[in-house]
């Protein structure tokens, strides 16, 4: 097939896909109007009528759904990027000690990898909410010199206080993300071909230096197809928040679908709000691929 065909059937395909789309769009306003639904968002500046167990911005029942949303938006926000961060750190050091020379480490990580990745998610969150922190008898399970005291309301650390939702829910997707994460990070650095292990050994270079200045490296361009992937799936796990009675955009979704019957827009809501969210982490992990690639020229 010639280059202009290709192209004319792109085109074609394209104008197809675009009038199929606005013709489901059209059906559905059309549908919505005829019982009386129609399709709006003026809703959204009524005020929402229920209130929120956290909330990081003053917000009280009298505000506007809007408001709720955003709020809900922030929380999201907020265990996600924790997440992220908790759930890289502890996936590196599992990735890290899966490849080490000790027996006894690499046997564990594996098991605990093999349990987190075959357990469902939904599954962990509701033990560690339920049997991890409300389960907790007279209300302190630990209390290190009012630096970490974990409860049944939660987490205080240094002054921040987490609550028993959010706990668990931060636990519960950084330990199931950290065990993908891990294998990510295995496999990236038995990529590195074995000659250049025995090239550093034979220099004399210690396992240590090596590792971290020649494997890792020449690693690194493996992990980020991985890497995001993971950030991507954790982003979007992150709505199962629900389960626990988290606050989250997801969960606000729910019961302003509840109260107005609105739930195409919510969902359209929900929809281009993790839309951007993953279009943003898939942008940022490909600056850093650049970065790194660059780096290597």
């Amino acid at each position: 097939m010639s280059k202009n065909k290709k192209i004319f059937f792109q085109i074609v395909l394209m104008f197809a896909l675009l009038g199929f789309t606005g013709i489901l769009i059209n059906n559905l306003i059309i549908n919505l109007t005829r019982t009386d639904i129609g399709f709006k968002f003026n809703w959204l500046i009524k005020p929402a009528s229920f209130s929120l167990a956290e909330h990081s911005l003053p917000y009280s029942p009298s505000d506007s759904y809007a408001w709720a949303l955003f709020i809900g938006w922030i929380n999201s926000l907020k265990v996600i990027i924790s997440s992220l961060i908790l759930a890289t750190c502890i996936g590196t050091l599992i990735g890290f000690l899966r490849v080490g020379k000790n027996s006894f480490f690499r046997i564990t990580t594996a098991g605990f990898i093999t349990i987190v990745r075959q357990t469902p998610l939904l599954i962990q969150l509701m033990c560690w909410y339920f049997v991890g922190f409300l389960s907790i008898r007279n209300n302190t399970f630990l209390n290190i010199r009012n630096i970490l005291n974990i409860s049944n309301k939660g987490i205080e650390f240094f002054g921040l206080y987490l609550s028993s939702e959010f706990s668990a829910l931060l636990l519960g997707l950084s330990i199931f993300s950290s065990a993908f994460i891990a294998e990510v990070i295995r496999g990236g650095i038995q990529s590195v071909p074995l000659g250049q292990w025995e090239a550093y050994r034979s220099l004399g270079i210690s396992e240590k230096q090596g590792f971290f200045k020649i494997i890792i490296p020449q690693a690194l361009p493996a992990f980020i197809p991985g890497l995001t992937s993971q950030y991507l799936n954790l982003a979007k796990n992150s709505t199962l928040a629900i389960a626990v009675g988290y606050s989250d955009i997801y969960a606000i979704n729910d019961t302003i679908i509840n109260q107005t019957g609105r739930a195409i827009e919510c969902f359209i809501i929900l929809l281009f709000s993790f839309l951007i969210l993953n279009l943003l982490i898939t942008k940022v992990m490909g600056i850093i691929d650049k970065s790194i690639m660059r780096s290597r020229i």
